[in-house]
């Protein structure tokens, strides 16, 4: 018999809950209020917004205003910061809108910051890199511990699974509140998590930033990365891009470079340079210049150095 699927509210307090699951009558008891009061918090859930969907969003408002209030926390100095709804607030930053409907919610800082988390993670548009960093961030702020930590504890659990061994205590009730955290999500396990979303974050920057950036898809990404050398790395995942390759095609390329790279081992490329340049050093008048005659007597003094003690 199937468990039934936890709300993703479920592990919040009772209060925080309440307050954040909005009913029918929030958008009448709305109240505007000027678009210089409201801030941004200092740590924001969501990195990258689509240009696309932003003008689309930006067009919807002209069209129909704002349909739904924007949730805010008051702040000691008078001003508020955005808890939920940071694409409608740069929209109307865009169109210029002086005013926006809000509803206010009396928050500290740990309950707004895991408020605008979920509402990150109810997103149909969320990518992958996106979700594991906000799922990492929701764990940690139920442990009241770093992302790092959290991935720590997952390995530990795993490491101690294999070798038929039991977890201390205080790892065992960590793990549980992660697996509370992930079933709530409806999406991992703790394994699941372990095994196919934190490999994600170990991913060569400029990947992870078109995955962030929704170019490209997870299962094309990860297969790209097997790629070690930068360049060929690069030009691949650009040509993935601009092209939409498949994943079939994806594949296709890495194996014609695994057998371009059997074909062409460094030691002979560099053999290939080495014989290219003497063939060059006999014809070129380079000799007949003292100065350029005693830099290059210096450099082959040097490589004679450095292959003599390669062969001792």
């Amino acid at each position: 018999m199937n468990k039934p699927r936890q709300s993703l509210t479920q592990g919040l307090s009772a209060s925080i809950a309440q307050k954040f699951i909005t009913d029918p009558k929030s958008v009448e008891s709305s109240q505007t209020l000027s678009i210089q009061q409201i801030q941004l918090p200092a740590k924001q859930p969501r990195r990258y917004f689509a240009p696309d969907k932003q003008s689309q969003l930006v067009q919807s408002i002209k069209d129909h205003g704002i349909l739904e209030p924007l949730l805010v926390r008051p702040l000691k100095n008078g001003t508020y910061e955005l808890v939920a709804g940071e694409r409608r607030y740069r929209a109307a930053q865009e169109i210029g809108l002086s005013e926006l409907p809000v509803v206010f919610r009396d928050l500290d800082e740990g309950q707004a910051l895991q408020i605008a988390l979920i509402e990150n993670l109810q997103r149909e548009d969320l990518n992958p890199v996106e979700e594991t960093e906000a799922i990492l961030e929701l764990i940690s702020l139920k442990l009241k511990i770093s992302s790092e930590e959290v991935s720590s504890i997952l390995n530990r659990a795993n490491h101690a699974k294999n070798r038929h061994q039991q977890l201390e205590e205080n790892v065992f009730l960590q793990l549980q509140v992660i697996e509370s955290v992930l079933s709530g999500l409806g999406k991992f396990s703790s394994e699941s998590f372990r095994t196919s979303r934190l490999p994600l974050l170990n991913l060569p920057i400029d990947i992870l930033t078109a995955l962030r950036e929704g170019k490209i898809e997870f299962t094309k990404a990860r297969a790209i990365a097997q790629v070690k050398n930068k360049e060929q790395r690069k030009t691949l995942l650009n040509l993935a891009i601009s092209q939409n390759l498949s994943f079939r095609e994806i594949k296709q390329k890495i194996q014609e470079l695994n057998v371009i790279e059997q074909d062409n081992p460094p030691s002979k490329i560099y053999v290939q340079r080495y014989s290219k340049i003497g063939k060059q050093l006999k014809k070129t008048s380079v000799w007949n210049d003292p100065n350029k005659r005693a830099k290059l007597d210096k450099l082959l003094s040097q490589l004679e150095e450095l292959v003599g003690k390669a062969d001792e």
